[in-house]
């Protein structure tokens, strides 16, 4: 135990070493359209290169950054430098970025948000948040008005990991979300678990019904991507379509993309 303790605060220092000296970066991974083969969006998701320990995965830094309170400066700068490297992108792809429960608590959680759009000149349309049903769950009432706000200045607002919470069915009722994110635990098990494809099939009902977009994650094979075109899934993100690439990778993909549709106009 006394050994878990000193790793964590070592951790912690080395995160704050982090954030003074800009190890961060930013990979992003593309969300297709299935109906028209177009990238609609790409999720940004942080990389901490730390000097000695090399790659250190979100799961391991996360947690105690959100204890902490690191997670409000870490989730900042994501928030600005997605804004800020996605405003070059050709083809008005939108970017999303995965909110903390501890960083939309924060007090100036809009007003970081609109300075971010602002100071970048990104539309407030090509920025999608993404919260998870911990967010909701946190004094609901406020919550909810915090994402009205959100959404009437453009933003769009997705809930991830849609169906691994208790009340997720609810929270679609009290507020109008632009997109649900299937998360990839049902996708895995697609071929062989009945349950799983029965949840698909319901959530992307369910979605068509109301209006809103569904997004299954964790996509890797190819009997996976038929199953989600024959039930009508509107995007899909995976490795079958790629990896996270960098952010100079990635506005070169959309840049050929881009051309190519031009191309066939």
């Amino acid at each position: 135990m006394d050994a878990r303790m000193r790793e964590r605060r070592a951790l912690e220092a080395d995160l704050r070493v982090a954030l003074a000296h800009q190890e961060f970066s930013l990979d992003y991974q593309p969300i297709f359209n299935l109906k028209t083969g177009k990238v609609s969006s790409c999720e940004a998701l942080i990389r901490w290169h730390q000097p000695e320990r090399g790659l250190v995965p979100p799961l391991e830094f996360i947690a105690i950054a959100e204890k902490t309170g690191l997670i409000n400066s870490i989730g900042e700068w994501v928030l600005r430098t997605a804004c800020a490297e996605a405003v070059a992108w050709p083809g008005g792809c939108s970017v999303a970025v995965n909110v903390s429960p501890v960083q939309f608590k924060s007090a100036d959680f809009i007003g970081i948000v609109v300075d971010a759009l602002q100071t970048s000149g990104l539309p407030a349309s090509r920025l999608e948040l993404e919260i998870t049903e911990l967010v909701l769950m946190q004094d609901s009432e406020l919550t909810l008005a915090l994402l009205h706000r959100l959404k009437k200045l453009g933003i769009r607002i997705a809930m991830d990991d849609f169906g691994t919470g208790y009340s997720s069915l609810g929270y679609l009722r009290s507020f109008p979300f632009d997109k649900i994110k299937i998360d990839q635990s049902f996708i895995r098990d697609l071929s062989n678990n009945k349950d799983s494809l029965a949840i698909l099939c319901s959530v992307v009902g369910l979605g068509r019904t109301l209006g809103i977009v569904t997004t299954a994650e964790g996509v890797e094979a190819q009997n996976q991507l038929d199953v989600l075109r024959a039930e009508g899934c509107t995007e899909a993100q995976g490795f079958l379509f790629s990896h996270p690439r960098s952010a100079a990778e990635t506005r070169t993909m959309l840049s050929s993309l881009d051309r190519g549709v031009k191309a066939v106009a």
